[in-house]
C-alpha cells in the first residue's frame, strides 16, 4: 500500500532551447596555441645529442693523436671540456620528470642497468679476446671504457626525487664533486669518482626550463658562440703543455695528479665554470629545426656502446703506430671516419638488431602493476567509440576522455636512454619543451 507522503509530484514539461546561431557559452573554446603530440619529439635536443655523441666518437680517436701535435691536444682539451658536460645536462633536463614510480623504475633498470650488464659480459670476452688474455676476469664493479656513463645514468636517476626535493641542489651538488676531487681513497668502483664530479651537470639539467634554452639560440648568442670557441682554443693551446688532461676527465683526485688539495677544489669548480659557457656556445649553435640528421638523435646511447670496440680495436692492435697517421690529412680522415661510424651506429637498422640488447621489455621479470591490468580489462570491455554527434542537442557537452585513467604523460627519461637515451628513444615519446 503506497503512503501519500512519499508520492512524487509530477515533473515539468521540458522546455525546448532555441538554437542559437551562436555556440553555448559552455563550449570549450578554441586552443590558441597548438599543443604537440605527445609522440613528438624535440628536434632541438634530438640534434644536440646527435652531435654531442660525435663529439665524443672524435674525443676517443683524438687522444693517442695530441702527444704528437700541440693543437690536436688544444683541440682535445676543448672538446673534453665541453662535450660530456653538454650531454649529461641534456640527459638530466630529460630526466626531469622521474619521480621514482615503478614503471619508471622498471624502464630504468631495462633501459640502462641491463644494458650496462649485457655490454660489460660482452666487453669482458672482447678485451680477452682483443687483448690476448684469456683469463680476464669479470668485473662488474669496474665498468670498462666508456660503459662508466650507464653506472652515472642510474645512479644519478635513482638519486633525481632527492635532487629535486632540495632547496639548494646546486650547492649541494657542487660540493660533492669538490669533495670528492680531493679524496683519492675513492675507489674505482662503479666509476664513483665520476659520477660524484660530474654530478652537478646532471642536477643542473634538472633545473633547467624550456625557456633557459630559447635564451641560448638567440641572435646575440649565436653570434658569440664561434669567439667564444676561439677563445678557447687560445686558452688551452697555451695550457696543454702546463697542465694533465686529468683534470677533463675527471677519473683521478687532485693529489693523484700531483696537485695539492685546495687545488683540486679550484679546479673542480673552474672546470665545471668553464663547461657551463662552452656548453652555451654550443647550444647555441646547435640548430632548432628538423634536420636530415635529427632522427639519429633518437639512437645515441645506441652508438655511444658500441662504438666502444672499434675504438679500442684501434688501440689494442695498435693501428695509431702506422706511418700514415702522423700526416695532418690523415687525422682529419681520421676524424671524418669517426664520424661516419657514428652515424651509422645511430641508424634505425642498428637500433633494430640490437633493441633486444638495449631496450629489452623483461615483461617476465617484472610484476604487472595492478593498475594497469585494470585499465587494459576496462580498455577490452570498453564498447567501441561512435563518432561524435553535432546536432544542437550536444552543443556544449563535454568531449570524452581520450586517455586512459592514470596514463602518466609522456617520460623524458625515453631519451636518455634511447637517444641519448638520451638517451637517454624515434619518435615514440618523451623530448619535449614543454611539459
Amino acid at each position: 500500500m503506497l503512503h501519500a507522503g512519499y508520492e512524487r509530484a509530477p515533473l515539468p514539461p521540458v522546455r525546448q532551447e532555441p538554437h542559437s546561431a551562436t555556440p553555448d557559452a559552455s563550449a570549450e573554446p578554441p586552443a590558441k596555441v597548438k599543443k604537440k603530440p605527445a609522440d613528438q619529439r624535440d628536434p632541438f635536443l634530438d640534434n644536440a645529442k646527435y652531435l654531442t655523441i660525435l663529439l665524443v666518437a672524435v674525443g676517443h680517436v683524438w687522444d693517442p693523436l695530441r702527444d704528437d701535435s700541440r693543437m690536436a691536444g688544444a683541440l682535445y682539451f676543448v672538446l673534453y671540456a665541453f662535450h660530456m658536460p653538454a650531454f649529461i645536462i641534456v640527459s638530466g633536463y630529460l630526466s626531469r620528470s622521474f619521480e621514482g614510480k615503478p614503471r619508471q623504475i622498471k624502464r630504468l633498470v631495462t633501459g640502462v642497468l641491463v644494458p650496462y650488464l649485457i655490454f660489460q659480459t660482452v666487453y669482458t670476452f672482447f678485451m680477452r679476446w682483443a687483448s690476448d688474455n684469456p683469463d680476464r676476469e669479470f668485473h662488474y664493479q669496474e665498468p670498462g671504457f666508456a660503459l662508466w656513463f650507464l653506472v652515472a645514468l642510474f645512479l644519478w636517476r635513482l638519486t633525481t626525487p632527492l635532487w629535486k626535493s632540495m632547496r639548494w641542489p646546486m650547492p649541494v651538488a657542487l660540493a660533492v664533486a669538490v669533495a670528492a676531487g680531493v679524496t683519492p681513497s675513492i675507489s674505482n668502483d662503479l666509476n664513483l669518482m665520476r659520477v660524484a664530479t660530474f654530478l652537478p651537470y646532471f642536477v643542473l639539467g634538472l633545473q633547467l626550463r624550456p625557456e633557459h634554452f630559447q635564451i641560448v639560440t638567440r641572435r646575440r648568442f649565436r653570434m658569440l658562440a664561434l669567439p667564444v670557441f676561439a677563445g678557447a682554443l687560445l686558452v688551452a693551446y697555451w695550457a696543454v703543455p702546463r697542465m694533465s688532461k686529468g683534470w677533463f676527465l675527471h677519473d683521478k683526485a687532485a693529489q693523484d695528479l700531483g696537485a695539492p688539495a685546495w687545488v683540486g677544489g679550484v679546479m673542480t669548480l673552474a672546470t665545471f665554470g668553464c663547461g657551463l659557457v662552452l656548453t652555451a656556445a654550443f647550444l647555441a649553435l646547435v640548430p632548432r629545426r628538423h634536420m636530415w640528421f635529427t632522427a639519429l638523435g633518437a639512437g645515441t646511447l645506441y652508438a655511444y656502446l658500441l662504438h666502444v670496440y672499434p675504438i679500442k680495436v684501434s688501440r689494442e692492435f695498435e693501428w695509431y703506430d702506422m706511418d700514415w697517421v702522423d700526416h695532418p690529412v690523415s687525422r682529419v680522415v681520421i676524424t671524418l671516419m669517426a664520424v661516419v661510424m657514428m652515424t651509422l651506429l645511430c641508424t634505425s637498422p642498428v637500433r633494430r638488431v640490437f633493441r633486444f640488447a638495449m631496450e629489452p621489455k623483461m615483461e617476465w621479470f617484472f610484476r604487472r602493476d595492478a593498475g594497469e591490468q585494470a585499465r587494459a580489462r576496462e580498455k577490452a570491455s570498453a564498447p567501441p567509440r561512435t563518432p561524435a554527434r553535432t546536432d544542437s542537442a550536444h552543443v556544449g557537452a563535454p568531449a570524452p576522455a581520450h586517455a586512459e585513467p592514470g596514463a602518466a604523460a609522456p617520460d623524458a627519461a625515453e631519451y636518455a636512454r634511447s637517444g641519448s637515451s638520451y638517451e637517454t628513444g624515434g619518435s615514440r615519446r618523451g623530448g619535449k619543451h614543454t611539459r
